[in-house]
């Protein structure tokens, strides 16, 4: 009797056990669903800010790289005329060096000539030991005027005496056009004043006159 007893209890525990698991499991189901569903829509939510967040960094690399190019433009530019200003500036310093005393020297040039025609005008044959202080003077005069070109070529000043050379505009300056017996129409045919070259530009155009055709 005691067994029956003890069995039929232990049958009804399990019925009233099976009973209210039946009655939980659907809640907590339901529960789990729904966490599941949460974490979902969190996720969904997530997307379109961090999408929104890629955006905004994407614009933001494009302008970043606009300006470097911009700046690295600017900064080319910049080094092209600081060279560009350099080698004018080198120039400039060169050329003040080479022709700074053309001025100089273009003056003492009327000194040179005034030797030059003293010189010539000494009678050759007066120039003897018969004559010594002609000699002596002319001698002088020679020798200053050699000493002068001395000077001159030191400076890359060159003379130029373009007698029976072809006419050039950039170093003679025509006083005349004549025919002339035995020369070239075109050709240098008489010197008046001799010309100058420093540092190969025309300092002084030679004064000439040109030989023309009958």
């Amino acid at each position: 009797m005691a067994s029956l007893c003890a069995r039929a209890v232990r049958q009804s525990y399990s019925l009233v056990a099976s009973s209210a698991l039946t009655r939980t499991s659907p809640r907590l189901l339901c529960t789990a669903t729904q966490q599941k569903n949460g974490h979902r829509s969190e996720e969904d939510t997530e997307k379109p800010e961090q999408s929104a967040a890629e955006k905004v960094l994407t614009e933001e690399k494009t302008q970043l790289e606009e300006q470097l190019k911009e700046m690295t433009e600017k900064y080319k530019r910049a080094l092209a005329d600081t060279e560009n200003l350099r080698t004018r500036s080198q120039k400039m310093i060169e050329d003040a060096k080479l022709y700074g005393i053309q001025g100089f020297c273009k003056d003492l040039l009327e000194v040179a000539d005034i030797l030059e025609k003293a010189t010539e005008s000494v009678p050759k044959e007066e120039v003897t030991t018969k004559n010594p202080h002609l000699k002596n003077l002319y001698d002088g005069l020679v020798m200053t005027e050699v000493q002068i070109q001395k000077v001159f070529t030191k400076h890359g000043l060159v003379k130029l005496n373009p007698d029976g050379q072809k006419f050039d505009p950039y170093e003679h300056e025509a006083l005349f056009h004549a025919p002339v017996e035995g020369k070239e129409p075109g050709t240098v045919a008489v010197v008046t004043k001799v010309g100058y070259k420093i540092h190969g530009r025309t300092l002084r155009p030679a004064l000439v006159g040109v030989a023309k055709a009958p």
